[in-house]
């Protein structure tokens, strides 16, 4: 009687843990490059009261276990990875990745990976999938956080001394052009760098961090960078990644666990009552 009422508790977290994921896909609805998740439930434990058994000639047929399970847990937390929405927003700066790539920024002003990202978790880099870029006061292309852009070389991307830009555009390839407004170079229009994209063997073992970045965790398996291609996905200029939430899913799924909620809570009530029909046996 009492393992329905762990049971139902058990139960209870777990849908609270799935409402808490709903609740943060649908705050970042309008986030740019969010990827929406849903929590994923599982049977826990279980109490055999009849151990199974094979048949015999001499005993008759065989016996199927009995088993009593004791409630859900949250099994897992999946990452939907599909590529949101085309947002324009006019600026050519903006820029997102229309396939599974991700952009690759680093905190450190001169970072050099040329050799390769076979071992990024100790290159102080993350990767995002958001381009909002700029250039900063000390001419290194930067996004709307200020780490820096990883170009397809491996190495940060800086422009010329005494170089001023008043515009910037990206093309397809992920190279940057920008018109210039530096004395004497007024409306040239100079490449600044091209960059890099990322290829992840499993992006569900990236982990979240704040913002829109992501880590490399031990499960990601072969990471490698170089120039977007069709493989990586191709940039596109003057767009940003929407959220890829689905609203009429989460609505529906909040309605769900709502009322899953709702039906352990009952679990619990009943279960309450009984054993105070068992208390009072006795007057």
């Amino acid at each position: 009687m009492v393992g329905s009422m762990f049971a139902a508790i058990s139960g209870l977290k777990a849908h609270q843990s799935k409402m808490d994921v709903i609740g943060n896909n649908i705050a970042n609805v309008n986030t740019w490059g969010f990827k929406s998740h849903s929590a994923n439930f599982a049977d826990a434990t279980y109490r055999t009261s009849i151990a199974g058994g094979a048949g015999t000639a001499t005993t008759g047929g065989g016996v199927n276990p009995s088993q009593v399970g004791y409630g859900a847990n949250v099994n897992s937390i999946t990452v939907n990875y599909t590529t949101g929405n085309r947002n324009p927003t006019g600026w050519g700066s903006d820029c997102m990745i229309d396939g599974p790539g991700f952009f690759v920024v680093t905190t450190a002003q001169d970072l050099d990976v040329s050799g390769g990202l076979t071992d990024i978790s100790n290159a102080n880099v993350m990767l995002s999938r958001v381009g909002i870029l700029k250039i900063d006061n000390q001419g290194y292309l930067t996004d709307d956080k200020g780490n820096y852009i990883v170009g397809a070389d491996g190495k940060t991307i800086k422009v010329g001394a005494g170089e001023t830009y008043s515009s910037l555009t990206v093309q397809t390839d992920g190279t940057v052009t920008g018109v210039r407004s530096d004395a004497g170079h007024e409306g040239d229009v100079t490449p600044i760098g091209q960059i890099g994209v990322a290829s992840i063997q499993n992006p569900s073992g990236l982990e979240k961090t704040q913002g829109y970045y992501y880590r490399i965790g031990p499960n990601a398996g072969a990471v490698s960078m170089g120039a977007a291609n069709k493989a990586t996905g191709e940039i596109l200029g003057g767009y940003l990644e929407m959220s890829n939430t689905d609203l009429s899913t989460e609505m529906a799924n909040m309605i769900t666990t709502q009322r899953g909620f709702q039906a352990n809570t009952k679990i619990i009530t009943v279960t309450d009552q009984m054993l105070e029909e068992l208390v009072n046996m006795k007057r």
